[in-house]
């Protein structure tokens, strides 16, 4: 009895993505199945970047494939195919770039810089090409965090900007072009019109994803950045605190207001451990991130500890993804960094340059 297509269907139906919780055929993940006698080939695309992940998944597959009765060979090719996502309504998407993803926060001091940074990093490791752009003009941080502070954005034309490269991600910010002790005493207009110009005369190339660090709170900067720029989905961090969660609630709702999918929530400090006898203390409280994520319907992507390591590394230039890639922290980052992929791939894809232009003529 020959192979059928259906039979490898139906037992690649039996195996369960561990990233999207769907199974393979249902997340439309299998490709160009081949039946050669009793081999059997295939591929399966995954719609995020999962590098790690890759060759545990085509064992898995191969397995659900050699159920079937009377295989042979299966072989199995796995890889990642990041696309464009739609974004809101009337704002133009930016060339070369897929996919921008806001990193905010109602309230400063909650780690959002550091998530951000992380957040970039992952998924650079998981291979996507990735940007950061720093939009925290007051108080830009990524140049210190990603060891490149002191440096200057060079132009080869006069009149657009090569990013600085760092750790495998390119980098956009206000603090490669200021100094380190300048005060930017700018009012909102001149804000929003530097971070137009670091948005849309920076060289980004092609890349999966953007990660704009976003300034704290809901104020002119983000409204404007919102309504201009051509955001995929937004991350919300904040802390267990409650005056941490009242500030992010705000943030969360104003990206409701302008129609920006929340792609989910992290929250930072959820718990500190002694380093001298391991005692665990929910110094911020407890579960706010979670409860706010039940309370608003928004997947809650992960609690990260209130450990001096990730401080330090942030501040000395290597974030703990690229500083101490085999840690619990690093891993909590990564699995973050998958989920936020994840969100992304299950969104309506761009379709603005697949429809023609309609030309009216008489005839």
């Amino acid at each position: 009895m020959s192979l059928t297509e259906q039979q490898i269907r139906t037992a690649l139906s039996a195996a369960v993505d561990p990233n999207t919780g769907k199974d393979f055929v249902a997340g439309k993940a299998v490709k160009n199945i081949r039946i050669d006698g009793d081999d059997v080939s295939f591929d399966i695309e995954l719609g995020y970047p999962a590098k790690s992940q890759i060759d545990a998944i085509r064992k898995q597959v191969i397995a659900a494939v050699r159920t079937v009765p009377g295989v042979g060979n299966v072989s199995a090719n796995v890889f990642s195919k990041i696309v464009a996502h739609a974004v809101q309504l009337g704002v133009k998407r930016m060339p070369g770039v897929k996919n921008i993803i806001a990193v905010a926060s109602g309230k400063g001091g909650v780690g959002k810089s550091t998530t951000a940074v992380n957040l970039a990093l992952a998924l650079a490791q998981e291979g996507a090409s990735v940007g950061m752009l720093d939009a925290d003009i007051y108080g830009p941080s990524q140049p210190q965090m990603l060891g490149i502070a002191g440096q200057q954005p060079e132009s080869k034309d006069g009149q657009s900007m090569e990013p600085l490269e760092a750790h495998g991600i390119k980098a956009m910010s206000i603090g490669f072009m200021v100094d380190v002790e300048t005060p930017m005493v700018w009012r909102g207009p001149m804000v929003a019109q530097a971070l137009d110009q670091m948005l849309g005369q920076t060289n980004w190339g092609d890349i999966d994803y953007l990660i704009v660090d976003m300034p704290p709170g809901t104020g002119d900067i983000q409204l404007s950045m919102s309504q201009k720029v051509p955001v995929t989905g937004a991350v919300i961090v904040t802390t267990p605190q409650d005056i941490a969660l009242i500030d992010a609630r705000k943030g969360l709702k104003m990206f409701e207001k302008v129609n920006i999918p929340i792609l989910g929530i992290v929250e930072n400090m959820s718990i500190h451990i002694c380093s001298k006898c391991g005692h665990e203390e929910h110094i911020f409280g407890a579960g706010g991130g979670e409860q706010m994520g039940k309370d608003y319907d928004v997947e809650f992507l992960g609690s990260l500890p209130l450990e001096l390591a990730i401080r330090e590394m942030a501040d000395g230039g290597k974030p703990t993804v690229v500083g101490a890639p085999e840690s619990r922290a690093a891993e909590i980052y990564r699995g973050i960094a998958r989920r936020v992929a994840v969100k992304v791939a299950e969104k309506a894809k761009d379709m603005s340059t697949k429809f023609p232009n309609i030309v009216v003529q008489n005839t």
